[in-house]
């Protein structure tokens, strides 16, 4: 066998291994791609705290409505995508993220009523109670349909 026949074949064997390298890390680069984007396998997202009765007299009013919320919190450095995301109760009230990006080690709270959406509270603009005081749970989805984190309570007294 010739040195130049033996050059060829450990020329052809290194590119072979680069090719084969260079596949296995492509679903890796696409994975962090998705990080990027906020989409994480492990979400630091939860809800964090819940008020289903309003402690102001039952009124009915926007501000009654207002004071029945629900935060959610994100307990890691890197912000999160919500866009997509859903909260609801147990007879099917939804509420969908739009557009909203929650900040790393920050807490937004989402109202019943009506109200002009910031960075940290959101508004359902619905003109009547969701959240059970007796009985419900908070639910919270990512925007492929995973459950993230349930919150329920039994308010007997």
């Amino acid at each position: 066998m010739s040195a130049s026949s033996t050059a060829r074949r450990v020329t052809a064997t290194v590119l072979a291994a680069g090719a084969v390298v260079t596949v296995v890390a492509l679903p890796a680069s696409a994975h962090d791609d998705d990080r990027d984007r906020g989409y994480r396998q492990d979400p630091r997202v939860e809800i964090s705290a819940v008020q289903a009765d309003s402690p102001r007299r039952e009124t009915r009013s926007n501000r009654s409505l207002n004071a029945e919320w629900v935060e959610i919190t994100n307990t890691s450095r890197r912000s999160v995508d919500l866009d997509g995301w859903t909260l609801r109760d147990l007879d099917g009230n939804r509420y969908c993220f739009d557009d909203y990006i929650l900040a790393g080690r920050s807490t937004v709270r989402v109202h019943t009523g009506m109200g002009r959406d910031t960075r940290t509270d959101l508004y359902q603009d619905r003109r009547t109670s969701v959240w059970d005081s007796r009985y419900d749970k908070a639910i919270l989805r990512d925007h492929r349909g995973n459950t993230v984190d349930i919150e329920s309570w039994n308010g007997r007294r």
